[in-house]
């Protein structure tokens, strides 16, 4: 039944449905609620916000310059606006917005094309081919703890630069800093400063020659870069490793578990995979679209803006809900569906949009493309071995942990090549 909206001004004052969905620790349970509020209107009022819930709304806001990215991202939404936590997160790339944010936005891009991020895939498929090679005569794993987990931080390490040896200590600083973004971070100040701290302190070694780090990795490159007499200043470059860890890192780990999961929910679409690995970018793209880990991202309005003949008052703080608008029925046909076939079908919102579409989002579905290619040669069967929990919805999400059973011995237990 469409819920009929009253004469009004606000969203507030609009009798919109109420949408709440941060105690939930179950994705299909998350996505139920989003689609009872979906079906009576294109906005739901959250605990925090106005929630915009179709993919035209989401796409349209997420590309409009009336609304800006709030500083601080979601620490404001918790009371947290100034203190040494509050300082740290507004400085990222992830919360700057305006000028500086384009500056330093031009400086880096380069290193994040398609073309540029191809150079790792050799990189990207030895290190999952090495991180499942373990497992393939065992025939069980956790994806979670074995495999998942331990994914991103040497690929971000050998896009940086950093020497093997010192993988350990990103994954460990990555670990601490990401509780940033949390809605607990308050709770987590002291471990994150602390490790925040660390990482600043290793990366003005990296810049001063006290560690070794390769010359080819995008520190070495952009310490060398010069766009017109403008280049990244150590702050920057500080700025720059933690946003690629903050970024890179939790997503990426988060999205590869998800995945898993959601496929083996839809054993004919893995056993699909398996059999044709050139769908590889496209299950990514599909599931990215299915079962993200990240469903929302936060913009502030900055004058009183109208959508569908509703007023959004300046300054309120806006859930642009990227899940919802990723099932909406009148972008995709049969969107609750997976379908790693799905063709014509619109770009997915999970990387955002605008000026802030995601900078790694290359590397991002690289990382997922040659991930999930070579878990489905490698184990064509995968299935549950147990309860998969998931962790709260309204954080980065994706399962606390993940254990599969396959045959083993059934196919190859040499490396796959992605790239044949």
């Amino acid at each position: 039944m469409t819920h009929t909206l009253r004469p009004c001004r606000t969203v507030f004052d609009a009798g919109l449905p109420n949408l709440s969905y941060q105690d939930v620790d179950n994705p299909r349970e998350a996505h139920r609620r989003i689609k009872q509020a979906r079906d009576q209107a294109p906005i739901a009022i959250g605990p925090y916000g106005p929630e915009l819930l179709s993919y035209r709304l989401v796409r349209t806001v997420l590309r409009d310059p009336r609304f800006y990215l709030p500083k601080g991202m979601a620490l404001a939404a918790q009371g947290i606006t100034s203190g040494p936590l509050w300082d740290r997160v507004a400085a990222v790339l992830l919360s700057l917005d305006g000028a500086e944010h384009d500056r330093l936005r031009r400086l880096v891009s380069h290193a994040f094309t398609p073309r540029a991020v191809a150079r790792l895939r050799t990189t990207i498929i030895d290190i999952i081919n090495e991180l499942v090679g373990g497992y393939v005569p065992l025939g069980t794993c956790d994806i979670v703890t074995d495999i998942a987990r331990q994914y991103p931080v040497p690929i971000i390490c050998a896009l940086l630069g950093v020497p093997p040896a010192d993988w350990h200590l990103i994954s460990h600083w990555s670990d601490d800093i990401i509780k940033a973004f949390g809605w607990a971070a308050a709770d987590n100040a002291e471990t994150i400063l602390a490790a925040w701290n660390a990482l600043d302190t290793y990366v003005d070694d990296m810049i001063s020659g006290g560690c070794q780090i390769a010359p080819v990795g995008l520190v070495a490159r952009l310490m060398r870069d010069d766009h017109n007499g403008d280049c990244l200043s150590a702050a920057d470059m500080r700025m720059l490793v933690a946003g690629l860890l903050i970024g890179g890192t939790d997503t990426t780990r988060n999205q590869l578990a998800a995945a898993v999961d959601t496929f083996c929910d839809y054993p004919d679409q893995w056993a699909l995979l398996a059999q044709r690995p050139e769908l590889a970018a496209n299950a990514a793209e599909e599931v990215m679209r299915h079962s993200p880990v990240v469903y929302f991202t936060l913009r502030i309005a900055k004058v009183d803006v109208a959508l569908d003949g509703l007023t959004i008052p300046a300054g309120t703080l806006v859930f642009a809900n990227t899940a919802a608008a990723n099932r909406d029925p009148a972008a995709y046909d049969d969107p609750d569906c997976l379908d790693i076939a799905r063709q014509g079908a619109p770009t997915m919102l999970t990387f955002g949009g605008g000026p802030h579409y995601c900078i790694g989002a290359a590397l991002a579905r690289l990382e997922l493309t040659e991930g999930l290619r070579v878990l489905a040669q490698r184990m064509p069967d995968l299935r549950h071995s147990g309860p998969a929990p998931w962790k709260q919805i309204y954080d980065v999400s994706g399962p606390q942990c993940l254990p599969i059973e396959f045959t083993p011995g059934v196919h190859r237990n040499d490396p796959v090549d992605a790239c044949k």
